[in-house]
Parts: structure tokens; C-alpha cells; sequence
């Protein structure tokens, strides 16, 4: 049986380090990570410290310069596959980063990964790419679980659906035993997490307020919505992103890099969604957020919550990996 608490890991485009907490809440211990974008490198470091090495490009590491560890977990990048951006796939660069994983993973010879990517690469291509991807970990050496989940059923009042990868070394499969994927739970109470303090009040002394009104009023919006029926509705979230305007309740839709068109209603007024609250609908802790909050500037981290991962998803996955190995 493995020691939860001595599974060693590495986290690969590391983000913010959202899956690093998710394994870390379970006693897992980081030993390193990779990450390219220095903005996020900061954010990362206001969280975690300056104690583990950042390995950079995982394309250019050796792997044999890399300490060993039992567990992988990357949210590889998504921009090849994903619904909103070119879906170039297999045929563009930041695509092939998967190999770079894989490559990574024989050198080291690790037991098990968890990746994440978005859900537009399930009929990329046809699925063509899917298959690809599912045929390249098979051939390094891995039983393969791929899986969509949505984060809004795993801890956070978010709509966030990605598709995970849960990789076994094939000499550590359990006969006859699949791995069993973590069961859906209640979405909390999105109360508890739009609750920045700040002055972040959305109303006709801003000009980004007659854009708003604007947008109320184009071809696919007229006389849809009244503002005063909109403010008597506690926290309604509205998502400015589309043409139409489109209403959520109990939940906010999917954070996304650049995306920065969330407003909810609070106490009959309009508030933006803040990078603090963001961190909060990807599951970080009050006190990291408290700690991002201060140190980093709002933009950027609405863009860092909106590409990193759901640290309670992922938290969710790294125990059924746990339970898995422990059969």
C-alpha cells in the first residue's frame, strides 16, 4: 500500500497552482513545478513561497535533471482545442505539448498523472484527436480514464466543464478494477463566495456603465430587461460576453482568460465579479485569495482564475487516485 503522505509530485503548466492544493489538501507533497508565464510565476509564488524550483519549459527539460516523483498533474494548454480559440489541435505547436509530458513521464518512469484540459477537445477533429492523445499515453505505458466533469458538481458554484486524464503505470493496474471516478455533490451557496469588500459597484458614475446600457439595448436585448426588475433579483449574475445577455442563478458560468464581463446584483446594485472572487469560484482558500488580493493586480488575476484549474475537482480526482491505490 502506498503512504499517501509520501506521494510525490510535480506540477506541470502549473498556472497559479490551483491542482497543486487540490493533491497538497490531500497530504501529497510538491517537489517542483513548471510554469513559462512570469505573471503567474508571481502569483504562484505569493501562495506557495520561493521553496520549490520552477523548472520552466517543459519542452526544453531533460528529464533526467528532474527529481524523481511518483505523480504528474498538468493542465495542458487548451488554446489549441478549445471552442474559442482556432482549434488547430494536433497541428499547432502548443499541442504537441503533450508529447513533452509524455516524454517526460518515461523519463522518470512516474506511476500516475492527472490531466485537464478543456471539453472542446472531445470532438476536435472529430475526436480524431482525442484518439490520438488516448493511443500516445496508452503506447508510453498507461491505462488511460479520460472523463468530462463539471466543476459546479464538485465543490464550487461554477459551470466549468473540462475533460481529465487519469493515468496508471500498466504494472500497477488492479485486475478487474476500473478507477472509479469521484461521485457528484450539491453545488454551496454562492453567497459565501461573492463577498469582496471592495468598492466594486457597477452604476452610471462609470463609463463602462453606458456600454452596459448599450449592450441592454442592441438588436438582441430590447426590451428584454428593465434594470430595476434586474436589481431586485440578490445575486443574479449577468454574463455581458455574448450579444444577448444571459442570466444565472445560484451559479456563474465559466471563467475564462480575458473574459471579464461578469456582473452580479448585491444589495440592489451592480458589482463586478472580482480576480478575488474568481479565486473563490476556483476553489482557493480565503486566506490565498486575501493574499493575491493584495499583491496582484486585478486583471491579472482574473485572467489566472479563468486558465487555472477547480482546486476542489481536483482535490475530488486525487482522492479516487488514493482510493484506486489503496484497493
Amino acid at each position: 500500500m502506498t503512504n499517501q503522505n509520501s506521494l510525490k509530485f510535480i506540477d506541470f503548466c502549473a498556472g497559479i497552482g490551483a491542482g497543486r492544493l487540490g493533491l497538497e489538501n490531500l497530504g501529497m507533497k510538491c517537489i517542483g513545478f513548471s510554469e513559462i508565464d512570469k505573471n503567474s510565476e508571481k502569483t504562484y509564488r505569493e501562495f506557495f513561497g520561493e521553496e520549490e524550483k520552477n523548472y520552466g519549459d517543459l519542452m526544453k527539460i531533460n528529464p533526467d535533471s528532474l527529481p524523481n516523483f511518483d505523480l504528474m498533474i498538468a493542465g495542458f494548454p487548451c488554446q489549441a482545442f478549445s471552442v474559442i480559440g482556432q482549434r488547430k489541435g494536433m497541428d499547432d505547436q502548443r499541442g504537441q505539448i503533450i508529447f513533452g509530458l509524455i516524454k517526460i513521464m518515461n523519463g522518470k518512469n512516474i506511476k500516475y498523472f492527472i490531466l485537464e484540459n478543456v471539453k472542446g477537445l472531445v470532438n476536435h477533429d472529430g475526436g480524431r484527436t482525442l484518439t490520438i492523445i488516448s493511443e500516445e499515453l496508452d503506447k508510453a505505458g498507461y491505462k488511460v480514464y479520460p472523463k468530462v466533469l463539471n466543476s459546479l458538481d464538485y465543490g464550487v458554484p461554477q459551470m466549468r466543464e473540462r475533460i481529465y486524464f487519469v493515468g496508471v503505470r500498466k504494472d500497477l493496474v488492479k485486475d478487474g478494477k476500473g478507477f472509479d471516478w469521484p461521485e457528484p455533490i450539491k453545488p454551496p451557496d454562492i453567497k459565501n463566495y461573492l463577498i469582496d469588500d471592495r468598492e466594486l459597484e457597477f452604476n452610471d458614475k462609470k463609463r463602462s456603465y453606458e456600454t452596459f446600457l448599450k449592450f441592454l439595448n442592441n438588436k438582441y436585448n430590447e426590451g428584454l430587461f428593465k434594470i430595476k426588475d434586474l436589481l431586485k433579483q440578490n445575486y443574479l449574475v449577468l454574463d455581458t460576453r455574448q450579444s444577448d445577455l444571459r442570466l444565472y442563478r445560484d451559479k456563474v458560468p465559466t471563467l475564462r482568460t480575458g473574459r471579464h464581463g461578469i456582473l452580479y446584483v448585491r444589495d440592489r446594485k451592480f458589482r463586478k465579479l472580482s480576480g478575488f472572487e474568481s479565486l473563490l469560484l476556483q476553489g482557493f482558500s480565503k486566506d490565498l485569495a486575501e493574499k493575491a488580493k493584495n499583491k496582484v493586480v486585478d486583471i491579472y488575476l482574473l485572467s489566472q482564475a479563468g486558465n487555472a484549474m477547480t482546486v476542489s475537482t481536483i482535490e475530488a480526482i486525487g482522492k479516487s487516485v488514493l482510493n484506486y491505490i489503496k484497493i
